[in-house]
């Protein structure tokens, strides 16, 4: 059975997939850093029917086009992403491997068939990516080599004929070569395959090195080629049966321990650590109890986590019994080992399995910390995420003074630039006996905010003869005072 390889090329992965979560209607680039100036990495159709090229200048592109959008690349994100479509790609054939950073190669020997053929296989691999919203181009071919070469440069049928017919009138870029490498060949007038292919092999070993032929050989099939797949994830899962059915919460607790110290040493073994463990008791009667715990932070300690087992285990039914015991890290995370010193000695975790316990009641999502924000305006100085998904920041910087508590500026009475004797507030009269300021923020150019479209504003700290001490600010391009924040 001849061998038959599919090379899928996606030239768009990095903006498809950030445009799959935030739509834009308009040139869009994703832009990377490179000898300190930002670069466009990939962009959109409409960017590109716009004359925008990959690698042009950030400054110089928005001078081509001003309705350029864009938005700085993730280079961690797009690589998960495409491991994300090498599993999904696994329902085509089990042999699945990366080609680059922005394609997969698949090879479906024998497995054609049971889609109906190659062109039905490939019709359906690309009805269902557009779907998703990705651009992709394929190409097959009995070698990896002539596949990759169909994918980017030719129409992506399924050849059958001999190699050299198949691909000679492909250019020699087809054939994964260096760009100087190409730049070389077709000084010499050699621009396509077949042209290559024709000169004396030791000229052209001498000229250009060995890389050249070897990679012509390949997408001829004379030089073999393996598809590298993808590895089977890591299962982290044990079990124990019992001889005798168990009832007692104290036993279930020490199966358990049982259970955690066989996981936590596989776990140590690879250096990864668990964000959430199933636990299943199966009872007499065949049927499951379940107990699920989301950590909030990596861990892999049998002590810090048998203790959080406590809750989920005194609310099963244990019926007539339990007679297995199976637990399983359903998701881990790296975790490496760290080395300790006088300076970083042990990390107390109780801060962690504190919001391990309140999370698995009201939802680890629910549980909320303030990290600092680089921002000079002060309701965007800060932000809100989850405290399981994200880490303290260190100490809050600030150099002047801010209120405890922020609130949406409240229109207060007032004439001229210095704060008002009286001010009512909140159906409250306060008397001011002590005013410090002003001290002028200016809003952010480079961000629209509704809320700062009336200008600079004043701030005033506040001291009322009541024991308020409020922040109020004025704007003096639109004249008028407002109460935003009120100290401790």
């Amino acid at each position: 059975m001849p061998k038959r390889v599919v090379s899928l090329w996606f030239p768009r992965l990095a903006s498809d997939r950030f445009l799959r979560a935030r739509p834009i209607d308009a040139p869009f680039a994703l832009t990377q850093r490179q000898s300190n100036t930002q670069r466009l990495y990939c962009l959109n159709l409409l960017a590109t029917q716009q004359g925008l090229q990959r690698g042009m200048g950030h400054s110089d592109a928005r001078a081509f086009c001003p309705d350029l959008q864009s938005h700085p690349a993730d280079l961690v994100g797009d690589q998960r992403f495409l491991h994300v479509l090498a599993r999904w790609a696994k329902r085509y054939c089990p042999w699945v491997g990366f080609e680059g950073v922005d394609g997969l190669v698949l090879d479906i020997t024998g497995a054609a068939h049971l889609f109906g053929g190659e062109a039905t296989l490939l019709h359906d691999i690309h009805q269902r990516l557009a779907r998703a919203g990705l651009l992709v181009k394929s190409g097959v071919a009995d070698t990896r080599g002539a596949a990759w070469a169909f994918a980017h440069y030719g129409t992506g049928e399924a050849i059958q004929a001999q190699p050299l017919d198949a691909i000679g009138r492909l250019p020699v870029a087809a054939l994964r070569l260096e760009e100087k490498v190409c730049v070389g060949l077709q000084r010499l007038g050699v621009r396509f395959v077949c042209d290559l292919s024709a000169l004396p092999r030791a000229t052209v070993t001498r000229r250009f090195g060995s890389e050249v032929l070897l990679r012509l050989d390949q997408a001829l099939g004379t030089q073999a080629e393996s598809i590298s797949p993808l590895p089977n994830p890591s299962r982290y899962r044990v079990r124990l049966s019992l001889p005798d059915p168990i009832g007692l919460e104290a036993d279930v607790m020490a199966g358990t321990a049982r259970l955690l110290d066989q996981l936590c040493g596989k776990l140590k073994g690879r250096e990864m650590g668990a964000r959430v463990l199933l636990l299943t008791l199966r009872r007499v009667d065949k049927a499951n109890q379940q107990i699920e715990l989301r950590l909030a932070c990596a861990m892999r300690d049998p002590l810090r986590i048998l203790p959080l087992f406590e809750r989920g285990v005194g609310q099963i039914d244990a019926g007539f019994g339990i007679d297995q015991l199976h637990l399983a890290a359903t998701l881990v995370e790296p975790l490496p080992v760290q080395q300790m010193s006088h300076a970083h000695g042990r990390v107390d975790g109780r801060l962690d399995d504190l919001i391990t316990r309140i999370g698995n009641r009201i939802g680890l999502e629910n549980v909320q910390r303030f990290l600092p924000a680089d921002s000079h305006i002060p309701e965007r100085s800060y932000i809100i995420a989850p405290a399981a998904y994200s880490d303290p920041a260190g100490p809050w910087v600030n150099l002047r003074e801010r209120p405890i508590q922020l609130f949406p500026p409240e229109p207060i009475m007032g004439a001229g630039p210095s704060p008002p004797a009286f001010l009512r507030w909140r159906r409250m009269t306060f008397r001011v006996e002590r005013a410090t300021g002003p001290e002028r923020i200016a809003p952010e150019w480079w961000l629209s905010d509704e809320n700062w479209r009336s200008g600079v504003r004043d701030y005033w700290k506040v001291e009322t003869k009541q024991g308020r001490r409020l922040w109020l600010f004025y704007t003096p391009q639109n004249p008028g005072w407002f109460v935003q924040g009120q100290f401790a």
